[in-house]
């Protein structure tokens, strides 16, 4: 059976399919990934290989030395971050369609969350850690 999962922008013109394995969810409370999100990312991951990306409006923003988040130039909407020189992208799980089968296994940053909210209760680990 194969494992096909769609997704897009809010405003549909950015569509992705991914045909493979995704990685459990992990959510990131880094002060970018809560700039771009307006809360703290949550993201699941596919090889680079397994993504179709179409659509016309997708932008890149370099958002540091070593990575950089893809979104819609026309509602805004952010779908992915990717590290330099990596065959992975990562996938805001907010962004996908329909039930995603996916759980939220580990968060990122926990030292920078906002003040507003708790943690979710799930491990803890250093950004090194997350293959």
């Amino acid at each position: 059976m194969d494992n096909i999962t769609t997704g897009s922008c809010l405003c549909t013109r950015i569509r992705y399919r991914i045909q493979g394995p995704l990685r459990p969810v992990v959510a990131c409370h880094c002060s970018q990934c809560r700039k771009t999100s307006g809360h703290y990312a949550a993201a699941t991951q596919c090889a680079g290989d397994d993504i179709v990306i179409t659509g016309d409006s997708l932008r890149w923003y370099k958002s540091s030395d070593v990575a950089e988040r893809g979104f819609c130039a026309v509602c805004g909407s952010n779908l992915f971050w990717r590290q330099f020189h990596q065959d992975r992208l990562s996938i805001w799980a907010g962004t996908i369609d329909g039930a995603t089968g996916l759980r939220l296994e580990r968060q990122l940053h926990a030292e920078s969350k906002g003040d507003y909210y708790d943690l979710p209760d799930v491990p803890r680990f250093p950004p090194e850690t997350l293959a």
